[in-house]
This record gives C-alpha cells, structure tokens and sequence, in this order.
C-alpha cells in the first residue's frame, strides 16, 4: 500500500514539534521568577522562610542540607498563617545532601525552589546507609512543590554502576550493590501538589508517591537520557485520587509508572518520550497480589518510545486490572503503542504459573500515528489460564512509521471487541471464556 501525501505531512509536522519539545528541554539554569506564584488562594496569611536566612550559601559547593532542614522545621512548626513557604530562591544553586522532611506540621507548607538544588555527586559522595532516596517528605498534610528551578540528582555515576545494565558487550552487569536513589519521594502524605518544577538527572525514578492520597502534578519537566536506567519519571505505589497534568517527561524507563494499590488516577496531556511509554505495572512479582483500578490516559503525546501504553505482570500474582481508559493519545515512533504483557520477566528463566492477575475492562479509544516495525502494533499477551476480557478497540489507527508494510496485531487468550481499527485485530476473539 502507498500512503496519501497528507499523512507524510501530519508525520513531518509531529516530528518538528518532537524536536522543538526535545530541544527546549535542554535545562541549562532556572528561569527568573522574582514573584513567587503560591498555591494558597488566600496569600496575605503567608510566613516566608528563606534558606539563605538559615545559613545556606547557594555556591554548588558547600552543604546546605542543615540550612534547609532548619528551615523546613521552623516553618513546619510555625503557628499564626494560613500557609508557611521555604523559598529556595533564584540566582543561587544549593548542595543537599539525602535528607527527610517531616512533618506532620501545624500548617501547611509551600517548598518554593526558584535556584538549583543539587544532589551529591555519585555513589561515593553519598551517606552510606541512605541509598534509596534523596529529598523525602514523610507524612506531611498540604504540601506544595513548586517553583520555576531546577531539581538535578546528578545520575551518572549511578547508572554507571557495574550492577546497571551496561550498553556494552551482551548487556553484561556485574554482582554488587545496586541501591540508587529516587531524587523526590513523598511518603504517607496527603493534600500534595508539585507544580512548574523542573526535574532531571535522577539516579533512580525522578518522583515516587507511597501510600499517598489526594495528589496532583501539573506542568512540570523530567528529563534524564534514554539510556539511564530504571530512571521512571513519576511513580505511584498504594496511591490514590491522583493527576498528573500538563507535563514533558524524557527518560530511560517509564515516564509514568502505576504499582499495585492504585486507584482514581487521571493523566492528562501528557508528552512523554523518549522512554519506555505509561505503564501500569509491573504487577504480581513474587507471586503477591494487586489490585489497580480506575485509571485514565487522554489527550497525550507518545514518542520515540520502547511503549506507548502499557499493561504488564508478572506470572504467579493474583488480584486485578481493571476500569482502564487510554484514549485521544498520539503515537510517533512507539515500538508497542498498545500492549499487554502478562509475561513480564526480567530473566531468562521465568517459569510458566498458573495463577495471574486479571485484566478486565480495558477501554482503547482515538489512538492514532506511528509504530516502529520491529513489533506489531497492538500486543495482548494475556495468561493461559486467566484469559484478558472486555478489551475495547475504537478509532485506532496505526501505521509503519517507517515502509509500506503493516505488521499484524498479536493476541494471545485475549477477549473483546473492535470497531474502525488499523490494523484490524483479527486475533481478538470475541465469545466470552466459559468458566
């Protein structure tokens, strides 16, 4: 088949916009914000808490950590407003060393970061037994991260470790440590928003929320290389009643990553890529058991991508999937735009189970553009024994991002329906599973 010449153009015209997406997020230094933008309504009622008041230097080179904690808790513990801010301001670049934020506070907190925050640099500059994370916030009650600068986890030497998958000769890694920390992690909080920040270089995910509800990220930048491993842009665990707005994510794993406990979690225009797409999952490892739930993609961009959107477990778990819309995304350059892989496996060596979570209800609607050839454009790779039910295709439209040939969609004890797909998913059976 040949393709009309208005499709080349819509593909030109998504590759420049690719470009100018990847080109702006080149973060050199933050952009001037002498005005602080807070979340509060009501702004008279603010108590600000500058770190530079607390001794910090903002030179790159001296600790800071103690100045922000200093401020962080005089603010924590302040009475009297509606709303207390730690401003990190402009024109200074402060090195914090790992380090927790706690709460809970008497007021509500505004983490303003204007300058540059930097992490220590690698592996042997870090504490010992601190490994797993850089900037904590444990149990903190209204919380706001926001701002105009810059957050740098400073990953190289991270994901240079003999323990990473290297990029050399067969993809060998060597035995040894392998903790690396997740620049921004929020733990058992509430009432959390992070807003403008930009985000880069973590040594692991760039932002995790645990057993958190009542969560919203809007417009912010995460941008690591797509070779940096396991560098998710935004996870969720045990998480609930989230959304994540207006954001460019670029990195080497998941731009957003769904773990087990999740549930009411709306993204929305979203751009992510290069990457390993939006995932929910991995589910089920070690045989345990998950449970996910209503969760919403739409209006998002998918580019250069391993993944577009994607469902994936592990044999032997056990709970469920379901309730999931993807929907108005675009696709250019994603090698798996649509996949379910109930296979995952990180070895060679993963035995066949029986038991397995289930995946149900799964709406794909108005997913259009472009795929690599080297996989089908739609993969449901469902159980053996606990077959994929209800899959919804509407409005799909994929095409080789590269020659004329398309490849067929691949099922396997997947159940469900379509209607205006390209490809058509033949391979889709239609009759429920007797059980």
């Amino acid at each position: 088949m040949t393709f009309p010449k208005s499709l080349f153009y819509a593909f030109f015209l998504i590759l420049f916009s690719s470009s100018q997406i990847a080109h702006n997020m080149n973060l050199i230094s933050p952009s001037p914000a002498p005005n602080p933008v807070y979340d509060d309504n009501d702004n008279a009622a603010l108590t600000i808490f500058d770190v530079t008041s607390f001794g910090a230097t903002g030179d790159c080179t001296t600790d800071d950590t103690s100045a922000f904690k200093m401020a962080w808790d005089t603010a924590c513990m302040s009475r009297g407003s509606k709303s207390a801010v730690v401003l990190v301001p402009y024109s200074f670049c402060f090195l914090v060393k790992p380090t927790s934020f706690n709460g809970p506070c008497r007021t509500s907190l505004v983490l303003q970061i204007d300058g540059i925050v930097l992490s220590p640099d690698g592996p042997k500059s870090w504490p010992w037994n601190y490994k797993r994370q850089w900037l904590m916030f444990y149990r903190v009650n209204g919380l706001s991260i926001q701002g105009s600068g810059i957050i740098n986890g400073r990953g190289q030497k991270w994901w240079d470790l003999p323990c990473k998958p290297h990029k050399g000769s067969k993809g060998t890694t060597q035995a040894g440590p392998c903790d690396s920390p997740v620049a921004i992690r929020i733990f058992q909080s509430s009432k959390v928003r992070i807003k403008g920040l930009n985000i880069m270089n973590s040594g692991q995910f760039h932002v995790r929320f645990d057993n958190c509800n009542d969560v919203a990220v809007d417009s912010v930048t995460i941008k690591s290389p797509a070779s940096s491993p396991n560098t998710d842009g935004i996870h969720i665990e045990n998480t609930h009643n989230v959304q994540i707005r207006n954001s460019v994510i670029s990195n080497g794993d998941d731009c957003i990553s769904i773990g087990a406990g999740c549930f009411n979690v709306d993204i929305m225009n979203v751009t992510c890529g290069p990457s390993h797409g939006i995932s929910i999952g991995s589910l089920g490892i070690h045989n345990s058991q998950a449970y996910v739930s209503n969760i919403t993609v739409t209006n998002s961009t998918i580019w250069n991508s391993d993944n577009g959107v994607r469902i994936k477990t592990w044999q032997g778990g056990s709970g469920s999937v379901s309730g999931i819309v993807f929907s108005n995304i675009l696709m250019v350059n994603v090698r798996n735009p649509i996949m379910i892989d109930q296979y995952y496996c990180q070895t060679k060596n993963c035995a066949n189970q029986t038991s397995a979570v289930i995946i149900s209800d799964v709406l794909y609607s108005n997913i259009k553009g472009s795929y690599d050839i080297r996989s089908p454009p739609i993969h449901f790779g469902c159980s053996d024994s606990v077959p994929c039910t209800n899959l919804r295709l509407a409005d799909i439209d994929l095409f080789p991002f590269k020659g004329q040939f398309f490849e067929n969609p691949f099922c396997w004890n997947a159940y469900g329906s379509m209607e205006i797909t390209i490809p058509p998913v033949y391979c889709l059976l239609e009759e429920l599973p007797d059980w």
